[in-house]
């Protein structure tokens, strides 16, 4: 199998980890960074995995998804009255979990599909690792 590899780098926002004991608690924010792994038995007519001048429907994905939002967990009830009184003040996003983990999971998930309608079936998404201000990382894969 041949892989590669794309790295998107400093995108800032914000989560918090409602349940955490700690300070993770709070609303902070990171420069966060996804880099995705993609596989493959056979290069295409260019000799490669895939064409990186071709995934900008990640980087546009990203952006239009993270770029100064604020994630935040399914079930963080407090953060739900918040934005339903001011929802001006935040471009929240919804997810399962705002963790690294549960963020590459959940860009995994997307990503992989996008990647299916774009490319076809030839390459394959095999990973999604998730950085935290280039410091704590967490990595999904199928």
């Amino acid at each position: 199998m041949y892989t590669c590899s794309k790295t998107y780098l400093d995108i800032p926002f914000a989560h918090r980890q409602h349940s955490h004991g700690g300070h993770c608690s709070f609303i902070h924010g990171h420069n966060w960074s996804f880099t995705f792994s993609f596989g493959c038995k056979e290069l295409d007519e260019q000799g490669f995995v895939v064409d990186f001048g071709k995934l900008k429907f990640i980087r546009t994905w990203l952006e239009d998804t993270f770029d100064h939002a604020y994630v935040y967990n399914q079930d963080d009830e407090e953060t739900e009255k918040l934005i339903q009184q001011s929802p001006q003040l935040f471009k929240a996003y919804k997810v399962e979990s705002c963790s690294a983990e549960g963020l590459a999971k959940h860009v995994f998930e997307i990503i992989s599909k996008q990647l299916n309608a774009n490319h076809g079936d030839r390459v394959r998404l095999l990973s999604v690792a998730v950085s935290e201000d280039q410091r704590n990382s967490a990595q999904y894969s199928a």
